[in-house]
C-alpha cells in the first residue's frame, strides 16, 4: 500500500470549510500524502490524520485573521498553515517563507497546480528578507520554533500595530510567560491565547496571538529596515 492510498477520506467538516475550494484541498492532501512524504517534508504517520490534524487544524486560523490584509507564513514547510489558509481566504495576499529549496519547490508546485493567483513563494530566512519583504499585517506560523525566537523571525517583518498569530499547544501560555522579556523588547504591546475552531477541530486550536505597535522588532530591527530599504534604492538606481 503507498502512502497517498493511506489517506482516508475528506471528514464533512472539511467540505463546509473549504467550500468551492474542497477539491483543491483533497488534491493538497494527496500531494502531502505522496509527494510530501516522498520528499520528507511530511512523516508517513500523519498521513492517517492529515485532515483532522494539519489541513483543518490549519484553516481554522482563519477564524482570527483580519479581511483583505498581506500574510506571511515563516518557516512555510510544507505550506501548513499557510495553503489551507489561502483555500478558505481568497481575500488575503499570501506569502510563504520558506528557507530550504526542496520546500519551495514544492510550495510552487502546489501553488501552480492549485491556482493559487494570490500566494506567493519566497526563499529566504526571516532575517534575510527583512527590508526587501514588504511588511504585512500579519504573521502566521506552526511548529516552527519557541515562541521567543519565532517572535524574533517573525514580528519585525509585521507593519506597525499588526500582529502574529501562532499556532501553539499546550504549553502556549507557559511560552508566553518565558518569552515576556524577549516580546517587550520587540516592541509588543499584547499577548493573548485563543481557541479557534468549534464544530470543526476537537481538541480546538491554540493560536497565541501577539500585538505590536508602532516599532515591529524594536530599535534594532527599525534601524535594519532602514538600511535595507536604502541599499534597495542604490540598487535601483544603477
Amino acid at each position: 500500500m503507498t502512502e497517498a492510498a493511506e489517506l482516508p477520506p475528506a471528514p464533512d467538516a472539511a467540505r463546509a470549510v473549504f467550500g468551492e475550494f474542497f477539491p483543491e484541498a483533497v488534491r493538497y492532501a494527496e500531494l502531502l500524502a505522496d509527494a510530501g512524504v516522498k520528499r520528507g517534508l511530511i512523516g508517513p504517520r500523519e498521513v492517517p490524520r492529515l485532515w483532522e490534524r494539519h489541513l483543518l487544524n490549519c484553516a481554522v486560523l482563519s477564524e482570527v485573521v483580519p479581511e483583505d490584509v498581506m500574510v506571511c507564513d515563516v518557516g512555510s514547510g510544507a505550506g501548513l498553515p499557510g495553503i489551507p489558509l489561502a483555500l478558505v481566504r481568497p481575500d488575503l495576499k499570501i506569502t510563504l517563507l520558506e528557507p530550504l529549496l526542496r520546500r519551495t519547490n514544492f510550495l510552487q508546485e502546489v501553488v501552480e497546480l492549485l491556482g493559487l493567483d494570490h500566494v506567493t513563494v519566497v526563499r529566504g530566512r526571516a532575517e534575510e528578507v527583512l527590508g526587501t519583504l514588504q511588511p504585512v499585517h500579519v504573521v502566521t506560523a506552526r511548529a516552527v520554533a519557541p515562541l521567543d525566537r519565532l517572535a524574533g523571525w517573525g514580528v519585525p517583518l509585521l507593519r506597525p500595530y499588526g500582529e502574529m498569530l501562532a499556532l501553539k499547544g499546550d504549553t502556549a501560555e507557559e511560552e508566553i510567560k518565558g518569552a515576556r522579556a524577549a516580546l517587550s523588547k520587540l516592541g509588543v504591546l499584547e499577548t493573548s491565547v485563543l481557541q479557534v475552531g468549534e464544530g470543526i477541530v476537537d481538541p480546538l486550536a491554540t493560536v497565541v496571538r501577539v500585538e505590536v505597535g508602532e516599532s515591529p522588532g524594536g530599535v534594532r530591527f527599525a534601524t535594519k529596515r532602514a538600511k535595507a530599504a536604502r541599499a534597495g534604492r542604490a540598487r535601483r538606481r544603477r
